[in-house]
This record gives structure tokens, sequence and C-alpha cells, in this order.
């Protein structure tokens, strides 16, 4: 087994078995040295983002000082969710390595595939609708008249 997937499984199991959250778990690597590391904490937090992946992600940019985690990669217990795959594509993490696949987290009842099959318009989860927009159009404007970086 990778040495960094053991690493996540041991961390998911660590925290799943002190009622943390699911058998999820991260670890995120920069160079060949862990950077972060993290289980799944959504019981304990009652914060349903808590996921082993966000958590890594949110540590390593705090240990790194930065937002952009390029060069970097996660190893992860499980295919990561839609909101986790997002939030790695947003953090510009180069590779996701991961065990499991979404079938299997759904065999014992994990709802990732149903998410994944509402974001292809398979099937209907949420009803999404776009209102007036032009105070937000206004707000985008003023930041980027500010130079600020767009990320």
């Amino acid at each position: 087994m990778n040495k960094y997937i053991e690493m996540a499984v041991n961390e998911a199991r660590n925290g799943m078995l002190q009622g943390k959250g699911g058998p999820f778990g991260a670890v995120i690597v920069r160079d060949d040295q862990v950077i972060s590391l993290a289980c799944n904490e959504v019981l304990s937090t009652n914060d349903p983002t808590a996921h082993a992946e966000i958590l890594a992600i949110r540590r390593a940019g705090e240990k790194l000082g930065t937002y952009d985690l390029s060069g970097c990669v996660i190893y992860a217990t499980a295919e990561p969710c839609p909101m986790c795959l997002a939030a790695i594509i947003w953090a510009n993490i180069d590779k996701v390595y991961y065990a499991s696949s979404v079938e299997e987290a759904e065999k014992i009842g994990f709802r990732d595939s149903r998410i994944y099959r509402h974001m292809r318009g398979e099937e209907r989860i949420i009803e999404l609708e776009q209102i007036d927009s032009e105070a937000c159009v206004e707000l985008y404007e003023a930041y980027r008249e500010l130079g600020r970086t767009i990320y």
C-alpha cells in the first residue's frame, strides 16, 4: 500500500473510532513532505463541509501561508465528492490519488453518486433559480476596480 494512502487510512480509522465522522482521510504532500493530514469531522462538528479533503486543504493553506497549493498532491481514502473535488481544483492541487470509488461509498449509504448525477443533469436534487443580479454585477465591478487578486 502507498505510504500516504496508509496514513490517510490510519487517520480515517482514528477519526471514525473517535466518532468524528465517516471512514475518510486525506493527506496533502509536496516534494515528498507531508503538509497536512485530516480525517472527516462532519459528525463531531455538525459541519457538512468538514470532509477530510476540505480540512486537509485548509490546514495546508494555513501552514504554507497561501491559498494556492500548486505543486501539492492529495491522497484520499475515497474518490472525492463533488464538493471536495471542486475545492481541490480551486486550491490548484496537481493530482489526486484515491483508494475507494464513489460507487463503493454508495454501497454503504453515502450519496456522492447522487450528487454527481445531479451535476450531470441526470437527476434533480435541488432547484436553482437566478434572480436579479444587478447589485452583484456592480459588486463584481467594484472588486475588479480595486485591482485585487482574482483566484
